[in-house]
């Protein structure tokens, strides 16, 4: 398991900072005039894609022999810029084959560099980075709130800080979750975050004030960008809140997250892309674009394991029998196959958490491990047909979790 840890520094790297940047944009430039498109045919249909092939190692080692002539810091980090370029592209080209990127190239804004093995060193308490060939800095590392335990990885050094990478053990990441009681998939949904394992249930984490923060401070920003062109003061305003926002929300997100860790070790989450799910409609859109659900996930990650699911038809599907409800409404999902009636939100989660393991649907495992496992509220069943079509009215969240109340 791997945790990144920041550290503040009080380097003054200026110069080096913006020769990596214009350097990196300079690859990432050259990279993306030697891609080659190629058309490819969609099968079933009269249509095709065109799709990036980037270029080889070849490619690669005739661009680091150039930009070694006259760079004036140490050459391993041209080694750093390229692997850097490389990786940026290669997630450009992931997402661009999912459709969440457009053909356009890359850019760089941000002052960061990578700091491969062979440009530092540990020594003691402190982190000795070369800048140019026998020319050290070094970041006190005395100050920090973690114990130096477990493979130390390529950092990220920025302007004022360094990320920190640790690989920490298996066996010492499963000593720290030993507590944990399971496995858990989790649905994310507007208002909560539903989650179901075979040993707790089905557990339910309210989110809604966390979505209300977001509604309260875009209201209040609104209420005053009426007034911004006409004061510069209000642009001062505008960005406290904003930052306000930010500070408030990822608190939240925080307590969120320990709250997902404490229940399960192994938690599964959608792997969703907001730019998808979007609509003509604006309120919709608003909705969409306040969930803070990849942030969840990408944190909780760092906290204990985590296993990103297919989001594809996890709502539409059946957790009992597998069969698919293109026409999917309300908050009730019905099945008519197998006549299970049961929360829209629970199935999602049984379906994600079924992804998690590769597991099969099954009605002999459903009534095993779901049904047999949930207290009945008074509900009388007469027989199994009369049991999967009452289903929602006897299945009820086991565990209701509101780690964001105020008391």
């Amino acid at each position: 398991m791997i945790k990144t840890y920041a550290i503040a520094h009080t380097l003054q790297l200026d110069a080096f900072f913006s020769s990596y940047l214009k350097t990196l944009n300079a690859m990432l430039t050259e990279i993306w005039d030697h891609v080659q498109w190629q058309t490819v045919p969609i099968p079933g249909k009269n249509q095709h894609r065109i799709l990036p092939t980037l270029p080889d190692y070849s490619f690669r080692k005739l661009m680091r022999e150039t930009y070694v002539r006259g760079w004036i810091y140490a050459k391993h980090w041209v080694d750093s810029a390229l692997k850097t370029a490389f990786s940026i592209l290669k997630s450009w080209k992931k997402n661009y084959g999912n459709g969440t990127r457009k053909r356009h190239k890359p850019v760089v804004s941000r002052h960061f560099v990578r700091v491969k093995q062979t440009l530092m060193k540990l020594e003691g308490d402190h982190l000795r980075i070369t800048i140019k060939p026998r020319e050290f800095v070094y970041i006190d590392l005395t100050k920090r709130y973690f114990k130096l335990q477990g493979t130390l990885g390529e950092p990220i050094l920025t302007k004022d800080k360094i990320y920190l990478p640790l690989n920490h053990s298996d066996l010492e990441a499963e000593s720290n979750s030993d507590q944990h009681p399971s496995k858990i998939g989790w649905d994310f949904n507007l208002y909560s975050i539903d989650g179901f394992a075979p040993e707790t249930g089905w557990i339910k984490i309210e989110t809604k004030p966390l979505h209300t923060l977001h509604i309260a401070s875009f209201e209040r920003r609104r209420r005053l960008q009426k007034k911004a062109s006409k004061s510069q003061n209000i642009k001062g305003i505008l960005k406290k809140y904003k930052r306000r926002e930010r500070n408030r929300a990822n608190n939240a997100v925080h307590t969120l997250t320990n709250s997902i860790i404490s229940l399960g070790k192994c938690n599964g989450f959608e792997d969703l892309v907001k730019e998808g799910m979007y609509k003509r409609y604006r309120i919709w859109n608003r909705k969409i674009a306040r969930t803070d659900w990849r942030k969840i996930a990408a944190i909780a990650s760092y906290k204990a394991k985590n296993i990103r699911v297919d989001p594809y038809h996890t709502s539409k599907e059946c957790s009992r029998c597998g069969w698919t409800n293109k026409d999917l409404k309300g908050a009730i999902f019905e099945c008519k196959n197998c006549g299970l009636r049961i929360d829209r939100q629970l199935n999602a989660a049984i379906n994600i958490y079924l992804k998690m393991g590769g597991l099969p649907h099954t009605t002999r495992w459903f009534d095993a491990n779901v049904l047999g496992r949930f207290t009945s509220t008074g509900v009388k069943r007469k027989d199994s047909n009369e049991l999967a079509r009452s289903l929602y009215d006897v299945m009820k969240p086991q565990l209701y979790v509101d780690p964001l109340r105020t008391t």
